[in-house]
């Protein structure tokens, strides 16, 4: 009788056991969209090392498109519909105003090691972190992505003059770069640039190397841009913060441990698919278009200056230190290029 007892209270405190140790598993679910390509690396790479890093007892599950549409992402951050998530800044100007300014046109940044920089630099500012904490959102880390260029159709576009009146899919500070020429740009998403492209709806698309890659575009196109490099868009992965606030500490660690980490391995592979990038040209017959440098100027000229002083008179007129922030992406891209 007493040994029954003795028997079916160890298995009360097995059963007990079993279900602490289940509920100790932490699960996190990512919200990102397209299809695993170079821009989502670095959040494959995260998920991997923390499982590592903790025995698989807090795993990361990367969503591409199930959980939520790209721009809807930081709405559900902020609810709590999922741990993690990525977007870009461009989806929604309004809400993220401070990462804005590394959308601004022109700015110089020449590589993704400098784009990475510039994006640490503002992610760290007090300004970016109280914006994101409105959405309930922590800065995790960047997306770096190369100065972006346009795949078009027809004859290639190679002055200002060629501009006008161009329907181009570009978001952010390029789109408005674009319509200082006279372009006409459109917002759509990335997922629905190759349908906006092959209906005719717009002739040229802005994006990064790997996008026009993933998402099609390059197989409609005439030609390409080599060195148009009018800015790029920014694209945080942020964590919901009550999710990161009850991890464990020896969560916390091997997540925030492992964000450099992932970011090398996203920096390596982004390295392997611009070595191929000609290649991918040639495969596919794709004019490969050099714009003149007197172009350039003349694009710079009439988009960098006007779309930054505006930016940062709206930044200045909403309550954000719009020049602090353009003077610290100035400042950290002159430290980087040095090396200092």
């Amino acid at each position: 009788m007493k040994l029954n007892k003795y028997m079916s209270g160890a298995a009360v405190a097995a059963l007990s056991f079993a279900f602490v140790s289940e509920a100790a598993a932490t699960e996190w679910n990512v919200s990102v969209w397209g299809k695993r390509r170079a821009f989502t690396e670095h959040v494959e790479k995260l998920a991997e090392l923390v499982s590592e890093k903790t025995n698989g007892e807090f795993t990361m599950n990367v969503s591409y498109g199930g959980l939520s549409k790209n721009r809807e992402n930081l709405d559900g951050i902020s609810i709590g519909a999922f741990e993690m998530a990525q977007f870009c800044a461009g989806y929604h100007r309004d809400k993220n105003r401070v990462v804005t300014v590394l959308e601004l046109p022109f700015l110089g940044v020449e590589n993704l090691d400098q784009e990475l920089a510039v994006s640490k630099a503002v992610y760290a500012h007090p300004a970016a972190t109280e914006e994101m904490a409105q959405w309930n959102a922590k800065l995790l880390m960047t997306s770096p992505m190369p100065q972006y260029n346009l795949v078009g159709t027809g004859e290639a576009r190679k002055t200002l003059a060629d501009f006008e009146g161009m329907r181009v899919r570009a978001t952010g500070g390029i789109g408005q770069a674009f319509e200082a020429v006279g372009a006409v740009p459109t917002s759509v998403t990335s997922s629905e640039a190759f349908q906006a492209m092959e209906s005719g709806v717009v002739d040229t698309v802005a994006f990064a190397q790997h996008a026009h890659l993933s998402f099609g575009t390059i197989n409609e196109a005439d030609w390409w841009t080599a060195n148009l490099n009018p800015g790029t868009v920014n694209c945080p992965v942020v964590v919901n913060i009550d999710a990161y606030e009850s991890l464990s500490d020896a969560e916390r660690e091997a997540l925030d441990s492992s964000v450099d980490e992932a970011l090398d391995h996203y920096l390596a592979n982004y390295g392997e698919l611009l070595k191929r990038w000609d290649a991918v040209l040639e495969e596919k017959g794709v004019e490969k278009v050099e714009i003149a440098p007197e172009v350039l100027a003349e694009f710079r000229s009439k988009a960098a200056d006007p779309i930054r002083d505006k930016w940062i008179a709206d930044m200045e007129a909403q309550g954000i230190p719009g020049q602090e922030l353009y003077d610290l992406v100035v400042k950290t891209l002159a430290d980087a290029k040095s090396g200092s």
